[in-house]
Formats: C-alpha cells, sequence, structure tokens
C-alpha cells in the first residue's frame, strides 16, 4: 500500500468526525416497530383510561411576572434552588447554583420557566380519572401547604387539596441533596363510595430549545422502556406521537448539559407518550386503576431527577434507586465501551493534577503507549516502503505498459523485501474509535464545561477563541467566525504537515499536491471544534512523529 493508501486512512479519522451522522448515527426508532416488538398499542389502552391532556394557554409574560402571580414553596439545597407553584402543584423554576450561563458570567443556569413563560418548562404529577362526576386537581388548582412552607433536604413538605366529594388528595414532596424529588401522592377517599384513579406524572416544554444540532449528540426526549433505549427529536414529534408500553423504565427530556426525569413507582406497568400539541410533553400514566373504597387511603410513588448531567450523579441514581441503563441520560454513545472509560482515567488525571488539559495530554501518552508495540509494526513497514520508493518508482516506468506485469514485480519486491502495504495503514484504522471516543467525551461531559488549560484556553469544551487572522491578537480586530482559526488548530495543522514529511511522498504530482494541501483543510475544519481535541490531536501528532522519526532512522533495507 503506498502512500495515498495510509493518508486515506488518516483522513478518515476527519471524516469520521464530519460526516457521523452519515455513517454512525443510529436512525431514529420507529413507534410501530417498537410497539409491534413489544405487542402493544397505544389503541388497546386508550378506550379504558382518561386522558391527561389539560388546556392550558400560553401567554407572553415575563418570567418575573409569572413568578409573582401564583404563591410559590420555596426550595433549596447544595445543588438548585427554586419554587413549586400553588397553582398546579408544578416544579416550574429551578436554578443551578453550582453552574453560570457563560464562563466567568453571574448569571446562573436556570432550567424550569412558569408555564405561562414562553418557554414554559415544568413537571406535573397527579391522578387522573375516568368518572365525570368527580373533580380532581389539575393545573389550576390551588393547593394549600400543611406544615413547613419551604422544602430543604431535612424538611419535606405536603400540599393538601379537598374536592366536593369528600376525597382528599395529598403531596408530600422531599428533596436530596442533589437533584432529586420524591412525590408521594395519595388520595384519601371520606366518602361512601369507590373510585378509580391513574397516577400520572409529564413534562412540559413550551417550545424547543436552541439544540447543538450536531449528529454526535442527541437533545430531547427520551427514556429507557423494558431495557431499551428510545430518544426522540424535537422534529420528530412534531411529526407523529410516539407511544409504548412498559413495566420498568424511566423517560424525560435533556439537553446538552441538563435532563429532566421522571422515574414510576416500581412493579407498575405504565403507558409513555411522547407528543406535541402546541407544546412538548413527555408523560406516562399507570395502565392499572388504583381503587380508592370507602374510607380508604392509597399513595404512589415518583421520583423526579432534575439534574446538570455530572457523570458521578448519574451514575448514582442509576445504582442508588436500581434505575435500569440511567446512565444513559449521558449520551455517550455507539463507543460507549470506550467513551466511558476514557472519561474515568482523564477525570483521575484530572483530580491527580487539577487541570484538564494536562489530562488530555496525560490519557494521549497512555493511548500512545498503549499502542506502541502496534505503531512501531506500522512505522517499519512505512520506512521501508519510503526507502523501496526509488525502486517502486523505476519498476513503475519500466512496466508502465503492462500492469500485470507491474503488479507481479511489486508483489515480488513487497515479498522479498518483507514488506506488508497494508500494515501501514491497520494502526490507524484501529485508532479511529479513540479518537472519535476523546471527541465524544469532550462534547457531551459537563464535567468539561468551564475548564480551564493554559494561557488562552478558558474552556477546553469551546474552540480556541484566537484567531491567525489578527495575528493571535495583536491587531486589534475581532474577525468573524469563519476566520478565527486558533494557535492550537495552527500548531495542529503544523505537527501534521511535519509528521506527512515522514512519510513515502506520491509519485503521481497531482497527488502529492493534494496530500500537502490536506493538513490545512483539517486545520480549517477542527478550528471550530473544542479546543481540547485540538490539543489531544496536536500531542497526539508529535508523540508520533518522535516514534516514527526514531523507527525510520533505524529501518532500513537492501533492494539490489
Amino acid at each position: 500500500m503506498d502512500s495515498k493508501n495510509v493518508i486515506a486512512a488518516i483522513s478518515l479519522s476527519a471524516a469520521v468526525i464530519i460526516l457521523y451522522g452519515l455513517f454512525f448515527a443510529p436512525p431514529a426508532p420507529d413507534p410501530k416497530q417498537l410497539q409491534a416488538e413489544k405487542n402493544t398499542t397505544v389503541e388497546t389502552t386508550t378506550e379504558d383510561m382518561p386522558s391527561i391532556d389539560q388546556n392550558q394557554e400560553v401567554s407572553k409574560v415575563s418570567r418575573n411576572d409569572a413568578m409573582a402571580v401564583d404563591d410559590r414553596v420555596l426550595f433549596e439545597n447544595d445543588n438548585i434552588k427554586g419554587s413549586i407553584s400553588l397553582s398546579g402543584g408544578s416544579i416550574d423554576d429551578l436554578t443551578f447554583k453550582k453552574y453560570t450561563e457563560t464562563l466567568n458570567g453571574n448569571d446562573n443556569v436556570v432550567l424550569l420557566n412558569p408555564k405561562k413563560v414562553q418557554n414554559g418548562y415544568y413537571i406535573e404529577t397527579g391522578w387522573v380519572t375516568a368518572n365525570k362526576n368527580i373533580n380532581i386537581p389539575n393545573s389550576n388548582t390551588i393547593w394549600k401547604i400543611e406544615g413547613n412552607n419551604k422544602l430543604t433536604p431535612s424538611s419535606p413538605v405536603r400540599l393538601t387539596w379537598t374536592n366536593d366529594n369528600n376525597i382528599k388528595f395529598e403531596k408530600e414532596i422531599s428533596l436530596d441533596n442533589q437533584f432529586l424529588f420524591t412525590v408521594n401522592q395519595s388520595i384519601t377517599n371520606k366518602s361512601e363510595k369507590t373510585y378509580n384513579f391513574y397516577p400520572y406524572g409529564q413534562i412540559i416544554r413550551n417550545q424547543a430549545p436552541e439544540v447543538t444540532n450536531f449528529y454526535i449528540l442527541h437533545e430531547g426526549l427520551l427514556g429507557v422502556f423494558d431495557d431499551q433505549l428510545v430518544e426522540q427529536d424535537y422534529d420528530d414529534i412534531q411529526e407523529k406521537k410516539y407511544s409504548v408500553n412498559a413495566k420498568t423504565g424511566w423517560l424525560g427530556i435533556t439537553d446538552k448539559y441538563w435532563i429532566t426525569s421522571l422515574i414510576p413507582e416500581n412493579n407498575k406497568d405504565f403507558r409513555t407518550d411522547f407528543d406535541y400539541k402546541n407544546k412538548f410533553r413527555a408523560n406516562f400514566i399507570e395502565t392499572s386503576a388504583t381503587e380508592v373504597g370507602a374510607n380508604e387511603t392509597k399513595s404512589n410513588e415518583i421520583k423526579i431527577i432534575i439534574a446538570a448531567k455530572e457523570v458521578d450523579v448519574i451514575d448514582g441514581y442509576a445504582e442508588r434507586l436500581n434505575i435500569s441503563k440511567y446512565d444513559l441520560a449521558i449520551d455517550w454513545g455507539w463507543f460507549y465501551f470506550i467513551v466511558k472509560p476514557l472519561f474515568f482515567a482523564i477525570d483521575y488525571f484530572f483530580k491527580i493534577t487539577g487541570n484538564f488539559g494536562i489530562a488530555i495530554i496525560l490519557i494521549t501518552a497512555c493511548i500512545r503507549i498503549a499502542f506502541f508495540p502496534l505503531a512501531n509494526y506500522s512505522f517499519r513497514s512505512m520506512a521501508k516502503m519510503k526507502v523501496l520508493q526509488p525502486e517502486m518508482t523505476r519498476l513503475k516506468e519500466l512496466h508502465k505498459e503492462d500492469k500485470m506485469k507491474l503488479q507481479q514485480e511489486m508483489m515480488a519486491l513487497y515479498k522479498k523485501e518483507k514488506v506488508n502495504p497494508v500494515s501501514g495503514c491497520l494502526p490507524i484504522f484501529i485508532q479511529i474509535p479513540f479518537f472519535f471516543a476523546i471527541y465524544k467525551m469532550l462534547f457531551v461531559t459537563i464535567e468539561m464545561r468551564h475548564q480551564p488549560f493554559f494561557g488562552w484556553i478558558k474552556d477546553l469544551s469551546e474552540r480556541d477563541p484566537t484567531s491567525i487572522f489578527n495575528l493571535f491578537g495583536l491587531i486589534p480586530w475581532d474577525p468573524p467566525s469563519f476566520l478565527i482559526i486558533g494557535a492550537w488548530p495552527v500548531f495542529m495543522g503544523v505537527t501534521m504537515y511535519l509528521q506527512q514529511k515522514l512519510n513515502p511522498t506520491p509519485p503521481d504530482p497531482i497527488q502529492a499536491k493534494i496530500f500537502m494541501f490536506f493538513p490545512l483543510f483539517l486545520t480549517v475544519i477542527l478550528a471550530p471544534f473544542p479546543s481540547g481535541l485540538v490539543i489531544y490531536w496536536t500531542i497526539n501528532n508529535v508523540l508520533t512523529m518522535a516514534q516514527q522519526y526514531v523507527i525510520m532512522k533505524r529501518t532500513t533495507v537492501k533492494t539490489v
């Protein structure tokens, strides 16, 4: 295999990222197929079950005005703060205390907003019934507080409401010190009749947020139902409703770094709907009625996790609460088995060094060490190919009119010098998943967000902010975004160019010019990518060049 094949293999590593959506991104699950696999459909349950649809109008009021309209129960712990509206009993106000909107900014990330705000985003829990002769709490019900009037990890709150039929509805809401709300909702029937109720929970988002719009990350509605992961984009739900029946699982709406999720009570069959009716909804309702007899009390528990997607937190809830595959709330992707272990390794180095940039360099060195024997074998083959290049050129000129003879002579030469032309590509193909895994890890994990390196790199999850077009800040001019090609991408391009010089030169002049252009092409393409990824690639190039240079200096072949 000549140098054009080797460089083509290198090119594939860039193509894996750039064209991921075409080659690797899984297609959206087909609702009909999933329902067929479970042998259940929406129609088999909706006839006997009440609807949880409610007419809710969205008005373009400010967040502050919407917050001032309703009485509220405040909540706070070490990680979040916000309030619960007594109108509807919904969790519709939540702020992350440890995360800001921008680097070095003062505004904390606000995730949930009241339903009347244009970008309303909130969570409701409750009961519905098919009996139209009784009133049940809805989104406009005014709940009363009994006991504590502030929710903290040490003090739960109780909300109550009683209807005209002398049926009392209660919600006891507790909060841990991270991101978990537990809603224990009960019904006390003080009448002389028996009624059936269905517990439900739903997450409502008035409008789709601005998403990253990149194929390697899912943002939208998701869940795990009977151990099967389901991901539905906002566009998918606007086009077609998704429904599924399940015995176990969870559901939610995910952003790049944040998630809201509902975990139904264990051992209770439920139906989940992802739909769009002027707003996006992810909800569940138990498929079996809860029968509440005269002078009887029945209860149901729903867990709500509204979290920053910290790996330790998500994994901790998955294990502690026995939530099946809840770790997939973080989009580890198809290379889960590589990406997640790499995260734990880089997180370990971060805890030792205190700098994620140094951790990236250390993990790069570890990957190079792991592939050291394989790379040696590859570089020896490439070195021999480079030494053999004059002889290969002579043979091509000698047999340019006889392709069959040329092929035979080339194979004889490879056999004589014990050169495998394919071996130069093998290590590159094997390392492609690791390159993609590094990128995926940097892109999806919140631990990398707003983490600095040294100098001008203040956030490894964002692009290098400098630009060669203003001499990296020496000229007082802010170039447009497409001209922001920073120092690290330039350094990466230079190292790739130098590395290319160590490889055999293509005998075709046109091919040679194309491959000489390739480092510049990748510099432009990777300039907008996270600076942590560019640092990884640059350090990897430097270590590769050092290893390749030593091998080539030690490699000689005899062609006579």
